[in-house]
């Protein structure tokens, strides 16, 4: 079993979260892929629509997809929402035979020393970072703090090594980019604007009939 986490709030969950999701199965031929919705992100704004909203429209968004899954867990803990606490969760279930890949984006991967527990999530599952076409690491590196490149450098591997799913394994995954954010979508549907063919039509509707994000009136 090859399987994927993939986090984020997805406050709403569109098509440039699903078209990375399906990339990352691709490139590193996963059997699934699971999208993990984080209640209370540590690092991130407050959330505007509720744990039961997202969790419904990320089914919707990859309802008929097999290779995607839906991870529920940060949705039903209480407190801050830790990567490093499902990962750990994931490796007590399913034993430390599963090849277990985790990923984050480029953002995040510059960052990721302020992560709660950081240097031991390396260790939990293999790293992959969704890197947009002209992704530079030695700019990466100049911009990472010193005890971050020292850490992730020697880790990062390509993928045409025989398995590249270890553990404590970092890949770089060129990934499509699509210039649709949630923060945009929410703007969009804010100011009465239309978001269709920004986000699956099964979300957008389920957006509307809810009224989770009009402006306030």
């Amino acid at each position: 079993m090859r399987l994927g986490i993939f986090g984020g709030s997805f406050d709403p969950v569109h098509y440039g979260h699903l078209r990375i999701a399906e990339e990352f199965a691709d490139l590193l031929a996963l059997n699934r892929v699971d999208l993990l919705p984080t209640a209370n992100p540590p690092h991130r704004q407050a959330l505007q629509a509720g744990n039961a909203a997202r969790l419904e429209m990320v089914r919707l968004a990859i309802a008929g997809n097999p290779r995607l899954g839906l991870d529920a867990r940060e949705l039903q803990r209480a407190g801050p929402a830790y990567t490093y606490d499902s990962l750990r969760e994931l490796r007590a279930e399913l034993g430390p035979q599963l090849k277990l890949s985790w990923l984050i984006g480029a953002d995040s991967f510059l960052s990721l020393d302020r992560w709660h527990r950081w240097r031991e999530l390396l260790d939990l599952a293999h790293l992959a970072v969704a890197c947009r076409p002209g992704f530079d690491l030695l700019r990466w590196k100049e911009l990472a703090s010193p005890e971050l490149a020292e850490q992730v450098l020697p880790r990062i591997q390509t993928l045409s090594v025989t398995d590249p799913l270890d553990a404590g394994t970092i890949a770089l995954l060129p990934t499509t980019p699509l210039a649709i954010s949630s923060t945009a979508i929410r703007a969009q549907l804010a100011t009465g604007h239309s978001a269709r063919y920004l986000l699956p039509d099964a979300v957008l509707d389920y957006a509307g009939r809810h009224l989770l994000y009009q402006a306030a009136k």
